[in-house]
């Protein structure tokens, strides 16, 4: 998997629902640590999953970029000074696109005007460094916390319904049962229907970084996706990977 990447979390372990967890003061959100420092990153990432969360840390843009279009995250932690493009266009081009999930900036610019206009891209909020890491635990709850409020509504293309906060599949009106791992996979190409992902892609969806991926898995959850909605569901593209079949769904 991407070597940039340090953590490796099972992405089948069992997590209570955001408001469980805020409520009952149990930590089993995951989050996204982007931070290039890899002293800052390494303590940073060891002293919240010692607090209970899982957790991914990656240290540059295009590393974070691809784990949040693969992974769903209940939080990012994101720094500004990245070495390949800055935090700021990061997350402008995150908000463009609708990209929802909570951004929390963690950064060394302490100037009003900084905050200010990295408030205004649309983070959640804003922490300069360096920041206590009983703190940062805090802010990371409560940014969950005002999120909780708003769930992410249904994904539908046509007749295929998807409904990500219980992970449930609604086909031509009727509920289908699927697996966690069929869930995620589905939901990769429902949320990227125009395009056609890589079989790495898929996998990332599917898996914690750094997991052992088997060699047929995809193929294996997209068999039994193609029968329990229809066959045609999701086309093969020879040499490049799979897409959402638009016209099957609608």
């Amino acid at each position: 998997m991407k070597q940039s990447v340090a953590s490796s979390i099972d992405r089948d372990s069992d997590l209570t629902t955001m408001s469980e967890a805020v409520t009952e003061g149990v930590t089993d959100l995951r989050l996204l640590l982007v931070e290039d420092d890899m002293q800052l990153g390494s303590s940073t990432k060891v002293g919240l999953e010692q607090s209970g969360f899982a957790l991914d840390w990656v240290n540059d843009a295009d590393a974070a970029d691809h784990a949040v279009t693969t992974h769903r995250y209940d939080a990012v932690i994101l720094d500004l000074g990245l070495p390949d493009t800055d935090g700021e266009t990061l997350l402008r081009n995150w908000r463009a696109r609708g990209e929802r999930t909570s951004v929390l900036v963690l950064t060394g610019r302490g100037f009003v005007q900084d905050r200010v206009r990295v408030l205004n891209l649309g983070a959640d909020d804003y922490l300069i460094k360096p920041v206590d890491l009983t703190e940062l635990e805090a802010r990371v709850h409560a940014v969950v916390r005002r999120s909780a409020g708003a769930s992410e509504s249904a994904l539908q293309v046509g007749q295929l319904q998807l409904i990500p906060e219980s992970q449930s599949v609604i086909w031509r009106g009727q509920p289908v049962v699927v697996t966690a791992k069929e869930f995620w996979l589905l939901e990769a190409l429902v949320r990227n229907k125009n395009r056609v992902l890589t079989r790495r892609q898929l996998e990332d969806a599917l898996y914690g970084w750094g997991d052992e991926v088997g060699s047929n898995a995809v193929e294996v959850h997209i068999h039994h996706l193609r029968r329990k909605i229809t066959r045609d569901l999701i086309l093969t593209v020879r040499g490049a990977g799979y897409g959402l079949r638009l016209d099957a769904v609608t």
